[in-house]
């Protein structure tokens, strides 16, 4: 099977550090794993208000040092992609969260797949994201 480009989530982040057999095996096939300044700081947060920051904050550098993570930043071109999300949802009465808008921009931005586990991102016209590798399939050339 081909390898996959991916950006992760705040919840794939999770559920790959919970040993969710699904995201390891998406995350087995990725060549390249994007991650985000906005699922940086929302690890982050989450890890400042628990009980296990140090701990949480050495794994997470551990996987931001891994050669197939890629730490991707933001620029105007992301703001122009979160504009056109922003526009697309307005029409369509449905909202999402601010940051998952900037997080799909990232994807869009960079042309990779979104693992997330929040269905609200299928709402977003364009945006190639999944949840099992079955949804990464049409991206990979076997």
């Amino acid at each position: 099977m081909a390898l996959i480009e991916i950006l992760i989530d705040t919840n794939a982040y999770v559920e790959f550090k919970r040993g969710n057999p699904q995201t390891l095996e998406i995350l087995r096939y990725a060549q390249t794993i994007g991650i985000n300044h906005i699922v940086l700081g929302e690890l982050l947060a989450g890890f400042s208000v628990g009980n296990r920051e140090v701990e949480n904050q050495r794994e997470l550098n551990q996987f931001l040092e891994t050669p197939r993570v890629k730490l991707l930043t933001s620029n105007e071109m992301t703001a122009k992609y979160y504009a056109v999300i922003y526009k697309q949802l307005r029409n369509k009465g449905k909202p999402i969260p601010t940051n998952d808008m900037w997080i799909a921009a990232t994807a869009m931005q960079y042309r990779l797949t979104l693992l997330s586990y929040d269905k609200h991102f299928a709402n977003i016209e364009g945006l190639l994201y999944g949840q099992q590798l079955n949804d990464f399939l049409p991206s990979i050339t076997q």
